[in-house]
């Protein structure tokens, strides 16, 4: 049960410093400790994450930094591809969903170790300097949409807050501040994974009580400790943490999948 524990304070501490990061760890962790499948991690790993992101939504609204309105609409385009993800995940050998997570987890690893998610010049997404508010038009619309779809297949697939797609997205399609995208990324998490807990329920997945509070109330320990840290560590030092984490997960996976 410390196992649990130290694991859930770690992903949260993720989650709340980089606003991602805390869905792709907490599936292969709940594998590691409780011997379990990716369809049985899954669900658990995103109730822990999920309700970790509505805390640091609610900080995220006291200190107005929350881009509410665009939250809403990604989560809403989300979900129709996150129940599609989650039909997908009951097809799908958990050998192949397992590959699958892996080579998601390197390729975003590789991302941003190397920094290769880079700021635009000239986003499509574009904020008005007097308000601190996105510019609402048709192109706006459509490329947080797009976010959205992706963010919702991958939440419903793999059982990931779909973070570590939302953050680097909004970080090159607006020209939003970091500790914004990080709040709205937050609140994204946490309105898809509503959705995508709601969907597992209804499929009938029972949680296991003891193990999935355990978890829940680590994760939220560590994301309000990750909150506090982002002002104390580089951000280009927990991007480099959270890169080599990830390798080391991703390739014990697929060691242990192929052998």
């Amino acid at each position: 049960m410390w196992l649990l524990v130290l694991e859930g304070l770690a992903i949260g501490c993720l989650l709340g410093m980089t606003g991602a990061g805390g869905g792709i760890l907490a599936v292969p962790a709940l594998m590691a400790s409780q011997g379990w499948s990716v369809a049985q991690a899954a669900p658990v790993g995103l109730l822990a994450v999920t309700l970790s992101a509505f805390v640091g939504t609610i900080q995220g609204f006291f200190k107005k930094i929350v881009r509410y309105r665009a939250a809403i609409w990604i989560a809403l385009i989300s979900i129709p591809s996150a129940r599609y993800g989650v039909q997908l995940s009951n097809i799908i050998s958990p050998v192949w969903l397992s590959i699958a997570f892996s080579l998601v987890m390197l390729v975003v690893a590789y991302r941003v170790f190397f920094n290769k998610v880079n700021d635009m010049e000239n986003p499509p997404c574009k904020v008005n300097k007097s308000t601190g508010r996105l510019i609402w038009n048709f192109k706006t619309a459509s490329v947080l949409g797009f976010i959205g779809v992706v963010a919702g297949l991958l939440t419903g697939l793999l059982g990931v807050g779909g973070g570590f797609v939302i953050v680097p997205a909004l970080r090159k399609a607006t020209d939003l501040d970091m500790n914004s995208i990080v709040a709205t990324s937050l609140m994204i998490i946490f309105l898809i994974g509503g959705v995508s807990i709601s969907i597992h329920v209804l499929d009938g997945f029972q949680y296991p009580i003891s193990i999935s509070v355990t978890f829940v109330i680590a994760c939220i320990v560590g994301m309000l400790l990750g909150r506090k840290a982002t002002n104390l560590v580089p951000s280009s030092v927990i991007q480099k943490i959270f890169a080599i984490t990830v390798i080391v997960v991703a390739i014990s996976m697929l060691v242990k999948v192929l052998a």
